[in-house]
């Protein structure tokens, strides 16, 4: 039998009692592509893509950019999380004076 707990309170979750809900977040660096221009759309550009293909196609420091996380959470937390996904709500803020 599977044992799972809320990833967040630590409550057990039975499965013939309690609802699970499964979060699932990607982290990757984003690629913004350049804008393309008519010489762009004018060259041929498949010796290029050649020569990317036959290179090793993982950039390893992009590669170790990107994160993978699953978190299972009780019913209480879910809902929490889902009205402060980001938990902002527990970062404490700072007003300082102005001396």
């Amino acid at each position: 039998m599977l044992h799972f707990t809320c990833d967040l309170c630590g409550k057990e979750l039975r499965p013939e009692e309690d609802h699970r809900f499964v979060v699932k977040i990607e982290a990757y660096a984003a690629h913004d592509p350049a804008e393309l221009t008519e010489e762009d759309l004018d060259e041929d550009h498949m010796e290029e893509i050649s020569q990317l293909l036959r290179e090793d196609g993982d950039d390893t420091e992009v590669a170790a950019a990107r994160h993978n996380f699953r978190y299972d959470l009780c019913p209480e937390c879910h809902k929490r999380f889902l009205r402060d996904p980001l938990g902002r709500e527990g970062v404490q803020k700072f007003d300082f004076s102005k001396n």
